[in-house]
């Protein structure tokens, strides 16, 4: 009988390690961030974000442990992108715009990473448009041209409530193509966004330009978005821990104004004529009344002494 106990006890022994082993194993699983590609060899509108990721990941490092990052196996457009989150399979972040749809289907992580830096828009166009521009005023007179804008964006959604005229490409890319084609009028894009698109285009469109004299602006918050799984939520509390530390110990502010400077250097806003629309497709848990996690660029916009 004793002799029979002992090897229970053997075996209960063995088993407790063996479940120690497997859970030591899989907490020493590095937490694994897989992002989209760029959708071209030009295209780096997300480096900044995917630094700032790398940023909290580091940061939660000593409470969190081991991570990967890095992009998905395949090129994947925003939509298609999108759903590869939702289903848990080629991606486990994205930095998105947000929408009240897209806050339902997948996991925010509720700090705006530019500081709404997205939703200061100028226009791409051509030198015989810009000629016609130089009348606009209102948001009336803007309403007298058209707009491109991707299929699947926000924005789109946006101009069209504010009453503008939208013209969709299926793809990033191709917007660009249109654009030159005098498809639509004007292409809206963020300011930190339209730098380095302008200085690529002009190359094949001589005759593109940036829009001199308007700012149009609404509120538009990008974040770190996740699935909305036991393992996305993980995922999603580690970087929200880890952007708060950087916004506690002021990395995220000093982070973000070099990126601010580095995109505006190139840039005349001073003395723009600011348009504003409204964006009924903000969530009610969108932190509005957070000042800090915006940028008003009042300094930036103030006309030239």
């Amino acid at each position: 009988m004793t002799q029979t106990k002992s090897f229970r006890s053997l075996g209960v022994l063995a088993l407790l390690l063996w479940c120690c082993f497997i859970s030591t194993a899989f907490a020493k699983e590095p937490m694994r961030y897989i992002y989209p590609p760029p959708e071209s060899g030009a295209d780096v509108r997300m480096n900044y974000y995917w630094e700032l990721l790398h940023a909290a990941l580091e940061e939660t490092s000593p409470q969190w442990g081991a991570y990967t990052m890095g992009t998905s196996s395949k090129v994947l457009n925003a939509a298609r992108a999108e759903l590869q989150l939702a289903a848990s399979n080629e991606v486990t972040v994205m930095a998105r715009t947000s929408s009240i749809d897209r806050e339902k289907t997948l996991l925010p992580v509720l700090v705006p990473l530019d500081k709404g830096l997205t939703g200061y828009r100028l226009f791409l166009t051509d030198k015989a448009t810009q000629n016609k521009l130089n009348a606009v005023r209102t948001l009336d007179d803007l309403k007298g041209f058209s707009i491109g804008q991707g299929v699947n964006w926000i924005d789109g959604d946006i101009l069209r409530n504010a009453g503008l005229r939208v013209v969709t490409g299926p793809n990033y890319d191709s917007l660009f193509s249109m654009l030159a084609a005098n498809r639509f009028d004007l292409f809206s894009r963020g300011v930190n966004e339209i730098g380095l698109e302008y200085a690529v285009g002009k190359v094949t469109n001589p005759e593109l330009v940036v829009e001199k004299n308007l700012l149009l602006y609404y509120p538009l918050p990008r974040y770190f978005f996740f699935s909305r799984t036991a393992e996305g939520e993980r995922l999603a509390k580690r970087v929200e821990d880890g952007l708060r530390l950087l916004m506690k110990n002021g990395k995220f502010e000093k982070r973000y104004q070099e990126f601010k400077r580095s995109i505006l250097v190139d840039l005349s806003v001073a003395g723009r004529r600011v348009i504003r629309i409204g964006n009924p497709y903000l969530s009610a848990a969108t932190p509005l009344a957070d000042k800090d996690m915006w940028d008003t660029l009042e300094a930036e916009l103030k006309p030239a002494p």
